[in-house]
């Protein structure tokens, strides 16, 4: 092989690193952006959750101490 090949296939091979690095990075946004919504997601779930058990205590009287409905 000649130096000239060689030559051109180390370029070759550090053109397709640069090309994975950049493709690496991306992916890593894209997962560190996928974690902060999913953690946003959890937080809002968590929210509307807590909600949910005060707005459920509040309205678990048993049907007999109720009072009747005014066309009673």
């Amino acid at each position: 092989m000649s130096d000239n090949e060689l030559i051109s296939r180390m370029e070759t091979l550090e053109i397709r690193l640069m090309h994975q690095e950049a493709t690496i990075e991306e992916l890593t946004q894209a997962l560190l952006q996928q974690e902060q919504l999913i953690r946003s997601q959890g937080t809002a779930i968590e929210h509307i959750e807590t909600l949910m058990q005060s707005l459920s205590a509040t309205h678990s009287a048993p049907p007999g101490d109720e009072p009747p409905p005014p066309h009673y």
